[in-house]
C-alpha cells in the first residue's frame, strides 16, 4: 500500500488541474505565457500520474480497470470482475 501522503498529494493534484482547466486553455490560445507562468506548476494535467483507486500502488496501473496488475490478478481469481477468467488452453 502506498503511503497515505503520497495518495493525497495526487489527488490534491487532480482536485487543482480541474480548477485551472479552463484557465489554462484560455491563456493557452490567446498565447499569454508569462501568465501562464505564473500559475501552480501541479495545475498542469502533465504533472498527474495514474495511481491505483484500492491501494494507490503507481506501477503496473492497468487503465481499463484503474487498479494496478497486481489488485487486478487477485480480484479476478475471487470473480470480482466480471467477464474476466483465467486463461487455459
Amino acid at each position: 500500500m502506498a503511503r497515505k501522503a503520497l495518495i493525497a498529494r495526487e489527488a490534491k493534484r487532480q482536485r487543482m488541474v480541474a480548477k485551472y482547466a479552463d484557465l489554462r486553455a484560455k491563456l493557452k490560445a490567446e498565447g499569454n505565457w508569462e501568465e501562464l507562468d505564473k500559475l501552480p506548476k501541479n495545475s498542469s494535467k502533465v504533472r498527474l500520474h495514474n495511481r491505483c483507486l484500492l491501494t494507490g500502488r503507481p506501477k503496473g496501473y492497468m487503465r481499463r480497470f484503474g487498479i494496478n496488475r497486481v489488485t487486478f490478478r487477485q480480484m479476478a481469481l475471487d470473480g470480482k470482475i466480471p467477464g474476466v477468467t483465467k486463461a487455459s488452453w
